[in-house]
């Protein structure tokens, strides 16, 4: 759930995620390019007229009630990018892990002489990091 946002949201992020959003909802209501562009602009438009306002009671207020229209106005099949969460295409390329490259053939390894060689390095330093961190693994049959 590495797309699940933590932490407190000032209400300057409130405010441009709200905008990201309305954005993004125009695009899927509105389909031929020009179209949208020409909604982008005047959703553009009504947040600037209210950039300046000072009053926080005021800001959080309109902020409270664009959130509310955003809700209300939501698109039935919102437009995602392919590779986004919820996108036709997302988790569909496998992230191999790097222990499969321990299994290249060495002339295959031998393509590639400076990674492999920076690899190995890197392998040594994070086995005495961990050692230095956690101890070294005592075996499970009892044998020292």
């Amino acid at each position: 759930m590495a797309h699940v946002p933590t932490g407190i949201i000032t209400h300057s992020q409130r405010v441009c995620r709200l905008y990201k959003k309305t954005v993004r909802l125009a695009q899927s209501w509105y389909t031929p390019r020009h179209v949208f562009r020409f909604n982008a602009i005047l959703l553009r438009e009504r947040f600037d007229q209210n950039k300046e306002i000072k009053d926080l009671r005021i800001a959080r207020e309109l902020l409270k009630s664009g959130e509310q229209e955003l809700f209300e106005k939501q698109h039935p099949q919102p437009f995602t990018f392919a590779n986004s969460p919820g996108g036709i295409a997302y988790g569909r390329e496998v992230d191999l892990p790097d222990w499969v490259l321990d299994y290249w053939h060495p002339l295959e390894k031998a393509q590639y002489p400076d990674y492999f060689a920076r690899r190995e390095q890197r392998k040594k330093e994070y086995v005495i990091w961990w050692e230095k961190q956690y101890g070294k693994s005592q075996p499970k049959d009892g044998h020292h």
